[in-house]
């Protein structure tokens, strides 16, 4: 019960990390509530409260803020993908893409943090793609790259009344993943390789992201303060040659 008494917020828990995230913290025994843009998910535990909040408008980000007064913990988990070159982005791809991974996580943290507990505690879910892009993800990448910057700099700016680190997930068995394998020429042989790039031999769970945040959430991480914890089963420890092939 290593949250227990804490109030935290997790945007985006609808599902994937978002929901391990939720499901992690409600059995720490912290108070949860999470958002979406749309009306409550189905198998949500009850314990979980629901706030229908679309974070990359500034209003409904300060809403969230007075539904939310002495908050703990927030996690800014909500994020789009969109698979596409500079050149194959359309203004609504940017729109959709740096509107909820940027102005959105910017939204939350301005917006929540005069209302956050002292000692409160910002988890910002950033990616390996913020530091090393993947293919045909331009805006992806790029907007998670903003989001480590921010982070260091809530952390700067804010300590010591807050921390903020964000966790960069690697390949994660989510929908998003799914999509960005749909992009290969052979699907299933670029999942087969990738698996060889992990030193582990699996993708992540959301399990594996929430039980960090745990962590970071946690008084156990008193001294972590804006700093990128990588969970991507050491697949970015690795040289760029194929593992599989020696």
């Amino acid at each position: 019960m290593r949250l227990e008494g804490k109030t935290a917020l997790i945007t985006g828990g609808r599902q994937g990390i978002g929901r391990g995230i939720v499901d992690a913290f409600l059995s720490e025994g912290a108070r949860v509530t999470s958002c979406g843009r749309g009306p409550r998910p189905e198998g949500l535990p009850e314990a979980c409260h629901w706030e229908q909040a679309d974070v990359s408008d500034p209003a409904q980000a300060s809403a969230l803020a007075s539904a939310c007064p002495s908050l703990d913990i927030l996690v800014n988990n909500a994020g789009v993908q969109v698979e596409k070159t500079v050149v194959d982005s359309t203004d609504a791809d940017w729109e959709a893409v740096i509107g909820v991974n940027c102005r959105g996580v910017f939204n939350m943290c301005r917006a929540l943090i005069p209302h956050m507990a002292t000692q409160g505690v910002i988890i910002n879910i950033g990616s390996i793609s913020g530091r090393h892009a993947d293919p045909s993800m331009a805006l992806y990448n790029a907007s998670k790259a903003f989001v480590h910057g921010l982070t260091r700099s809530i952390a700067v700016d804010h300590g010591p009344d807050i921390r903020c680190n964000a966790i960069c997930p690697g390949w994660i068995n989510t929908g998003m993943l799914d999509a960005g394998f749909d992009l290969a020429n052979d699907p299933a042989a670029a999942r087969r390789d990738a698996i060889t790039r992990h030193p582990v031999r699996r993708f992540g769970e959301a399990a594996d992201v929430a039980a960090v945040a745990v962590f970071l959430a946690s008084d156990e991480a008193a001294f972590a303060n804006g700093q990128m914890f990588t969970v991507d089963g050491g697949m970015t420890a690795a040289s760029p040659l194929n593992p599989g092939l020696f």
